[in-house]
């Protein structure tokens, strides 16, 4: 069992969770995710690594209450144990004191995975620009932990609440019409996000690496529900990512997979398992 040491509400309906979980701390890695089971009901919920202290022994997860297990998920106190927590899984993003000028673009939840990237980014002594997106300034996130780490931070905000008004590809077309050099940038978020960021960069010849988190689901590579085109090979996102390059993933089939489940996610909110009940 592992326990909630802490929890937070972040923003309406986004919680941060502390994990105590040693052996996964100790070898965690930036990019990486976890799967988790609630109770011996639940379904394997993949989340990636939003921060980890292997002094601690602990894992920071954060989700956003969507559906029948983020509920039951949310339900939990502190003090209260998660069942299964695994991890860590897939591969670990790839860092060096080389990289040079890093963008990291965080799209809603998506700046929490962000932020141990850019973190070890920048303590490796590249320079880290971080451009934090949301639809209104009420739930943004991360937006203090992500000014510690990084050169500079641009904000976007759909409605214009707070920074830049309009989407992150707007903060992206800034630094490139100042001139920056950008060597790389990096993109974690919904996939229509990640989407526009990286048809944003194609023009401008900016290697571009996206998460590809959110479609997967049992985390070994053996349900297939996490197959993604890249280019010219069928991947697998959480075996053989989350990461890859933005400009060679198949978004649009990347897309319509993550819309065939959303009938059953609605009917497990109500749905009364009868099995071993003797009802017929």
């Amino acid at each position: 069992m592992y326990k909630i040491l802490k929890k937070q509400e972040l923003s309406p309906g986004i919680l941060e969770y502390d994990i105590e979980a040693p052996r996964v701390a100790k070898k965690a890695l930036p990019g990486q995710f976890i799967v988790l089971r609630v109770n011996e009901e639940g379904e394997r919920v993949p989340l990636t690594i939003a921060d980890f202290d292997r002094e601690k022994g602990t894992v920071t997860i954060l989700f956003q209450v969507v559906g029948a297990s983020s509920e039951i998920l949310a339900s939990l106190k502190e003090g209260d144990a998660i069942l299964d927590f695994v991890g860590p899984l897939g591969q670990p993003s790839v860092l060096s004191d080389r990289m040079g000028t890093v963008v990291f673009v965080g799209g809603g939840i998506g700046v929490a995975p962000v932020y141990p990237i850019a973190r070890a980014t920048h303590e490796l002594g590249n320079k880290v620009i971080s451009i934090l997106g949301a639809k209104t300034k009420d739930i943004l996130i991360f937006e203090d932990r992500m000014r510690a780490i990084s050169d500079e931070v641009l904000i976007t905000t759909d409605d214009g609440s707070y920074g830049i008004k309009g989407f992150v590809t707007n903060a992206i077309e800034e630094l490139v019409k100042r001139g920056e050099k950008i060597d790389q940038i990096t993109a974690i978020g919904p996939g229509v996000m990640m989407r526009s960021v990286a048809e944003a960069t194609r023009p401008h010849g900016i290697k571009t690496i996206v998460s590809l988190n959110p479609i997967m689901v049992d985390g070994t590579g053996m349900c297939g529900c996490c197959r993604v085109q890249v280019g010219e090979e069928t991947k697998f996102a959480c075996v053989d990512g989350p990461e890859f390059d933005g400009h060679l993933v198949d978004f649009r089939g990347l897309m319509e997979r993550g819309r065939m489940y959303r009938a059953q996610e609605a009917q497990a909110k109500d749905h009364i398992c009868n099995i071993g009940l003797g009802r017929d």
